[in-house]
């Protein structure tokens, strides 16, 4: 869950799966986590829906833990 200001930074952002409250400093998180912005489309039940959730890296790891064909990981090698 993201809270953006009203400058359009983020201000606090929580883990949807734990509750945690990820450290955020002048608009950046200051640790690992994901944000999940989704738009459902034709072909599911939730045609038209967009979600949108973050997770801290421990809930990122345990639920990437219980795919049965894992998560797909690549090195990056240049950082901007």
């Amino acid at each position: 869950m993201r809270k953006i200001g009203p400058d359009g930074q983020l201000e606090r952002m929580i883990c949807n799966a734990c509750g945690k409250k990820l450290a955020v400093r002048q608009g950046i998180v200051l640790e690992g986590a994901i944000s999940i912005d989704h738009t459902w489309d034709y072909f599911s039940e939730k045609d038209g829906q967009v979600d949108h959730f973050d997770l801290c890296e421990e809930c990122y790891d345990q639920l990437t833990a219980t795919f049965k064909i894992p998560v797909e990981t690549e090195e990056q090698t240049e950082y901007l």
